[in-house]
């Protein structure tokens, strides 16, 4: 630390827009960059800018999802890369990261997701002395739940980090199922925030009311990424009991065959719009704030997502299925309804109850924001993020009073590269 300033840099293998991870980390850098004590730089497969944080851009030989990403369509997932395929996606981030680390100097490395920058991380951690922190997302942890190969890799290093941030009490239940209970000491839950002031109830929706002819009629939307565990299926199962235009925002891998249903069903009420990207900010904004609710019917234990909190910041009941995270956001029958997965008709009742009942949906909508102000405003989030990195940051003060390289050579990091590889290749 100089001056008592402490130098954070995040590790993120995905675009920062696009998905809830890549949100996260904008918006936390953006919340710690407006700190006098606090400097931050992000090291991620994105160039563009993010305010008061300085980038650096890595580029990967290869592109590889999770499960999918609307800005990486028709790469492979992890799960499907050959040992030589994930090494030079590795080899490509680690020099890459390396040479951002050497020029910016952080006292605290802030990974996310548990996965392959934890290695790292545990590598730098090593050559340098800068200690670590991780922010558990479910999808990493999904992804080990599917392809155990690096498994040992990435457990051995969430046990060299500091801290062990995870979203949500289910997210931390599944991390310690996952990778062992031994790193419970480690955990802490540290949701997603919401800027309260980008989501409110303004009440104009002149964009939308223009360009999808919606007059006086009724709205209910869906937010997010059409993949099979999101179970937009079970919602236009529903469409047909809805009274309602139905909007599905997203991109994703089942959105062709959700097409092809809807239209085989013949449901003239639902509406495909696709991907917003930031250039339709205002428009989505103004779909929150005109939707009588949003529907979320996951059929998939996850974290808690930002899109619930968009919709709750913005007064608007969340019905959605009681998986993973959600019930920490959702309170059935005061911010929305909690309802069973995979059933179209308890969708399709649940939403009725809204459309039927003005009172009720106010109420469930006022009490929405109000919870959302309370528990989840990224001012206090980042207050408590930044107390681990006080903490942090002092264990990295005693292992750089070693003696360490300045520079890390170039065969220095082939020989690592070459050790990893073996390990993988051995891994069944």
């Amino acid at each position: 630390m100089q001056n008592g300033k402490i130098k954070v840099m995040m590790l993120m293998k995905f675009p920062l827009f696009g998905g809830g991870s890549g949100n996260y980390i904008r918006k936390l850098s953006e919340k710690l960059a407006l700190l006098p004590n606090i400097e931050v730089a992000i090291a991620a497969p994105d160039d563009r800018e993010v305010k008061g944080v300085k980038i650096y851009p890595i580029h990967p030989q290869r592109k590889a999802v999770f499960v999918s990403h609307p800005e990486y369509k028709g790469a492979k997932k992890y799960s499907d890369l050959t040992a030589e395929e994930f090494n030079e996606i590795y080899q490509s981030f680690s020099k890459q990261i390396i040479r951002a680390v050497e020029d910016f100097c952080p006292d605290v490395i802030h990974v996310h997701h548990c996965s392959f920058l934890t290695w790292i991380a545990n590598y730098l951690k090593s050559i340098y002395g800068i200690a670590y922190v991780v922010t558990a997302h479910g999808t990493g942890i999904y992804q080990s739940t599917i392809d155990n190969r690096f498994l040992t890799l990435t457990t051995q290093a969430l046990d060299r980090s500091e801290y062990i941030l995870s979203n949500s009490n289910w997210t931390n239940k599944w991390l310690l199922k996952v990778h062992g209970q031994k790193l419970r000491r480690k955990t802490r839950i540290i949701p997603c925030g919401i800027d309260l002031q980008a989501w409110l109830r303004k009440g104009n929706s002149k964009i939308i009311d223009k360009k999808y002819h919606l007059d006086s009629k009724k709205v209910v939307i869906f937010v997010g990424r059409l993949t099979w565990e999101k179970g937009v299926i079970y919602l236009l199962k529903a469409a047909k009991n809805i009274k309602a235009e139905i909007f599905i925002i997203g991109g994703g891998t089942e959105k062709e065959k959700l097409m092809k249903f809807a239209k085989n069903k013949k449901l003239k009420n639902v509406h495909f719009l696709g991907y917003f990207g930031k250039e339709y900010i205002n428009e989505l904004r103004e779909f929150y704030q005109r939707a009588e609710c949003v529907v979320l019917p996951s059929i998939c234990d996850e974290g808690l997502g930002i899109v619930i909190l968009e919709a709750m910041a913005s007064e608007t009941p969340v019905v959605a299925t009681n998986k993973g995270g959600i019930p920490l956001a959702v309170k059935d029958g005061k911010t929305g309804f909690l309802v069973r997965a995979k059933s179209g008709k308890v969708i399709a009742d649940a939403v009725n109850e809204i459309l039927l009942n003005e009172n009720l949906a106010k109420e469930m909508g006022t009490n929405a924001r109000r919870l959302v102000v309370e528990n989840f405003d990224w001012d206090k989030i980042r207050d408590n993020v930044v107390k681990y990195y006080v903490n942090t940051a002092a264990v990295s003060e005693k292992l750089k009073s070693r003696k360490l390289p300045k520079r890390v050579a170039d065969k220095d990091i082939e020989r690592e590269k070459a050790e990893l590889k073996k390990k993988i290749d051995y891994v069944p």
